[in-house]
């Protein structure tokens, strides 16, 4: 609906359900030529922008482990067992892992996907640990849990040593490269902050304004394309463990 009426669109994620409706609003954004992002708000922490500059310059050497997990006991939260509301532990919390996974990875590709994990009552996602293999003997390890909180960390391993993001990965204040640690604390506020580190938000968001000043149309840092590789990988993982939703339509 915004799309249709030239409104610019930056949009929580998951961006979809499933693939299909990704590329529905995909096919939107280019048909009414406005500018459309899934909010992934990690990729805009300053920790972020260091590692892919430290991947970049090959500090580590190649990229051979990526691990990252992310659990909370949030049994009690409806939203997040409901399956009419788009519950469970992959769509609401493990995207954080798989996106982190693919950027580490650089967007390539994987040669295998495995997902084992149990169901919640209501038939959603519970508790999920997903390998993701690519050529060359290099795999992520990710897991995501509604059930425990786990110590949500990320850790990048090279073949010239490694890069770790301390908890909360998603959210992150400060990076460990080969033992030495950097803080990069969030922006201050004396307001109530109803999640972690809400205030780097704002990196998000001035990065969206920078996009639309310039005229662009999708961002650089989470492309459209990454968005759709992002889904795909999290619909394959769903077929895997036989959770299917309403929406869903393949």
């Amino acid at each position: 609906m915004f799309m249709k009426n030239q409104k610019n669109v930056l949009c929580e994620k998951p961006l979809a359900m499933d693939c299909t409706e990704v590329r529905e609003l995909i096919s939107s954004a280019r048909k009414h030529n406005v500018f459309l992002m899934e909010a992934v708000w990690s990729r805009f922490f300053p920790v972020y922008h260091q590692i892919r500059s430290l991947l970049t310059q090959n500090v580590i050497g190649e990229v051979k482990i990526v691990r990252a997990e992310f659990g909370f006991n949030l049994l009690h939260v409806e939203r997040v067992v409901q399956k009419d509301l788009g519950g469970g532990a992959l769509l609401d919390i493990g995207c954080y892992c798989i996106q982190f996974a693919l950027m580490a990875f650089n967007g390539e590709k994987p040669e295998s996907i495995t997902a084992k994990g149990f169901l919640h009552e209501t038939g959603v996602d519970e508790t999920v640990t997903i390998i993701i293999q690519f050529a060359g003997k290099r795999q992520a390890i990710l897991t995501c849990s509604i059930a425990v909180e786990l110590p949500n960390q990320a850790v990048i391993s090279g073949t010239k040593g490694t890069i770790q993001i301390p908890s909360f990965f998603w959210c992150p204040t400060s990076l460990i490269v080969n033992g030495k640690e950097t803080n990069y604390p969030v922006p201050p506020t004396t307001k109530y902050l109803h999640f972690l580190n809400s205030t780097g938000l704002s990196y998000q968001a001035e990065h969206v304004r920078q996009c639309l000043l310039k005229g662009l149309k999708e961002s650089p840092v989470m492309s459209l394309a990454e968005s759709e590789f992002l889904a795909s990988i999290m619909e394959e993982v769903h077929k895997q463990l036989g959770v299917t939703y309403p929406q869903n339509r393949h």
